[in-house]
């Protein structure tokens, strides 16, 4: 019997012996490619490496349409045309997604340490053991600071497919379905990699972890990721992002989890400058005019200003005015943030451990005398 679901029943359970066939090898993608371009100039030998990367993930089935696909509208097989289809074909699984932005390091103002910290631990060689492959980090700041950007300029920057998870759209109205969906999603990453896997707002994605309101299902997810975490041995990169880890249960950030957990902060003064030199030059304004009081801003209300000042063709100053920072509109939650992160995170923007502004300054302490003249 064949299913790509297993639901044998109860009275034939004993007389069965499930065999899971796992996503095709590269090796076997080059033999499925040589056998559909045979004829000479279809599959350059040159580009048989990123013809096969970009076929990665992919069923046998799929994989021999994609090939088909590139040699009827290019004549050979390309890895952008095969890309592109994968692309598809993932989007209409529902379980992952692959993001095609042309996004880099460049980009993105700040965060030294952090760039870093991921490109160093991905680049290096001694990744082909699995047991020195890096994990991915995990990543803490207000919105607006850069988490999501990140995230998606790390693939472009390290030459790897980046994939966005999407817990919310692995939930399924059948029982068992949610579950399946991110066993098969986590299956395909591991067949895809050396790749980027992106899992924005874990704390939002994982909600009902706590079992409350949804049957166990949040929780079943989160154990199965937390499984995936420690236990895969593929070279994939997972970069999660959170934006209040206190709804997140401690064991999610322990070691070999994560490579690293950082804490993404306000940007300081130096991270600011580059920042708005880079919008102001992306959009095209006067980079000798004034600029509003900016202490308190992120990268996006920097971002959200220049575009502003250029859709309303107005002054830095007067842009600023429809633009109100999220650490007044959320100070609570940001302070909060902070405090948590304060000696428990690595910074993002230097090397070494994180510290809070707001914990940095040590108060002096009162003065107490005795007076002993009474005794």
């Amino acid at each position: 019997m064949l299913s790509p679901i297993v639901q044998i029943p109860t009275e034939l359970e004993k007389l069965m012996v499930v065999v899971e066939h796992e996503l095709p090898s590269r090796d076997q993608l080059a033999a499925i490619a040589r056998g559909i371009a045979t004829e000479a100039g279809e599959l350059p030998e040159e580009a048989v490496g990123a013809v096969l990367d970009s076929a990665a993930g992919l069923t046998r089935y799929e994989a021999e349409g994609a090939f088909s696909l590139s040699l009827v509208r290019h004549g050979r097989l390309l890895p952008q045309a095969v890309f592109e289809q994968k692309s598809q074909t993932l989007k209409k699984s529902g379980l992952l997604s692959l993001y095609q932005g042309s996004e880099t390091f460049a980009d993105l103002g700040g965060l030294d340490a952090l760039k870093s910290f991921c490109t160093r631990a991905v680049r290096r060689q001694a990744n082909s053991d699995p047991r020195r492959r890096p994990r991915g980090v995990l990543l803490l700041s207000p919105p607006g600071c850069g988490k999501s950007q990140f995230a998606k300029a790390l693939g472009n920057e390290v030459g790897r497919p980046t994939l966005t998870l999407d817990v919310g759209a692995l939930l399924g109205s059948l029982v068992g379905q949610s579950e399946q969906n991110i066993r098969q999603a986590l299956r395909i990453a591991d067949a895809m990699a050396p790749a980027v896997l992106y899992c924005d707002e874990l704390e939002k994605a994982l909600a009902g972890v706590n079992g409350a309101g949804d049957s166990g299902v949040s929780a079943r997810l989160f154990g199965t990721l937390l499984t995936w975490l420690n236990d895969h041995e593929s070279d994939v990169f997972f970069v999660g992002t959170c934006n209040d880890i206190s709804r997140l249960p401690p064991e999610f950030a322990r070691a070999e989890r994560f490579d690293g957990l950082f804490m993404i902060d306000l940007p300081g003064a130096k991270e600011k400058q580059a920042i708005w030199r880079m919008y102001v030059d992306q959009y095209g304004l006067d980079a000798q005019q004034a600029k509003p009081a900016h202490d308190l801003w992120t990268g996006a209300e920097i971002k959200s200003c220049c575009r502003l000042a250029a859709l309303l063709d107005l002054p830095l100053v007067e842009a600023a005015t429809n633009v109100v920072p999220v650490a007044k509109t959320a100070s609570e939650a940001v302070e909060k943030l902070r405090a948590w992160a304060n000696g428990r995170c690595l910074s993002a923007d230097r090397p070494g451990i994180y510290t809070s502004p707001s914990c940095s300054t040590v108060r002096p302490g009162r003065k107490v005398s005795r007076d002993l003249s009474h005794n």
